[in-house]
């Protein structure tokens, strides 16, 4: 079975795959949502994976392939010490040198952000090109994919979580609210206000540079969403074609089975016993 984990400011995505044959698609059989784990130490990583699996009724020792998309740098040495320790699996990193068949044209391709890379193989996989994916996140990325499947670039703003929070810490008398979709576009309360605002706000700031970049990019170009917030914004957006909730984990999937091999001949070689030279 293959782990992906997609490890995110404010939350880490995990999958748990059924790695099949060529002619078989592979089976996301649990998937969970958690906290990004900054203050916690590989064993506690380890101790709530395990409880996850367990709960899901899946054993660590089923895992034999781990695949890891992280913007949290300072976490990965901790990430990566908790996966060896309680899977005995050594984790495969989306970084510059790992094959994802995905051509990065860009001034320098090596900060584009791994979950930015997966996402839009997995974008392309699904729907080809011209595409354009938007990650509704801590930060909202929108990452343009061309008809022949290179990265071509895009676009980061600010989440809607951290404009909320602005707004929330800088007006001492607005209440922090529940962000939820207005029932109305004109508010009678300050909640409603403050709801709308933010809703409509967000939905305003995708639009706007969806629009802007399909008619860069021409007509027939096709738009997914992700992210914990793509299903609350998509509703409303005009521009928004599809929602996949497990872009990220797909696209760790499919980055992984193009490293397959080469991965588990490194692993073999690192778990091969050393000859004592003179015995």
């Amino acid at each position: 079975m293959l782990l992906a984990v997609d490890v995110g400011n404010t939350n880490m995505v995990m999958g748990l795959y059924r790695m099949t044959t060529p002619e078989q698609p592979a089976e996301l059989l649990s998937h969970w949502r958690v906290t990004t784990p900054l203050e916690q130490t590989s064993d506690e990583i380890g101790v709530t994976l395990r409880s996850l699996f367990h709960a899901s009724g899946h054993d660590l020792g089923d895992v034999n392939g781990i695949a890891v998309s992280s913007v949290v740098p300072p976490l990965d040495s901790m990430l990566r010490n908790a996966f060896e320790t309680f899977f005995h699996v050594k984790p495969l990193f989306i970084e510059p040198g790992v094959k994802t068949g995905l051509p990065v044209l860009t001034d320098n391709p090596s900060e584009v952000g791994a979950d930015r890379i997966v996402n839009c193989v997995a974008a392309f996989e699904r729907f080809g090109g011209p595409t354009i994916v938007v990650d509704m996140g801590t930060a909202t990325t929108f990452d343009v994919i061309s008809k022949k499947g290179e990265f071509l670039g895009g676009a980061i703003a600010p989440g809607l979580g951290i404009a909320a929070d602005a707004l929330f810490s800088r007006a001492a008398r607005l209440p922090r609210i529940d962000i939820r979709r207005p029932a109305k576009v004109i508010g009678t309360s300050t909640v409603d206000n403050i709801q709308i605002g933010l809703y409509y706000g967000y939905i305003g700031l995708v639009d706007g540079i969806l629009k802007r970049m399909i008619a860069e990019l021409g007509p027939e170009t096709k738009t997914v969403a992700t992210g914990g917030l793509a299903k609350l914004i998509s509703p409303g957006s005009e521009c928004i074609g599809e929602v996949d909730e497990m872009l990220t984990l797909n696209g760790l999937r499919l980055v992984y089975e193009k490293n397959m091999d080469r991965h588990r001949d490194r692993n073999h070689r690192d778990r091969t016993p050393m000859r004592r030279v003179g015995v």
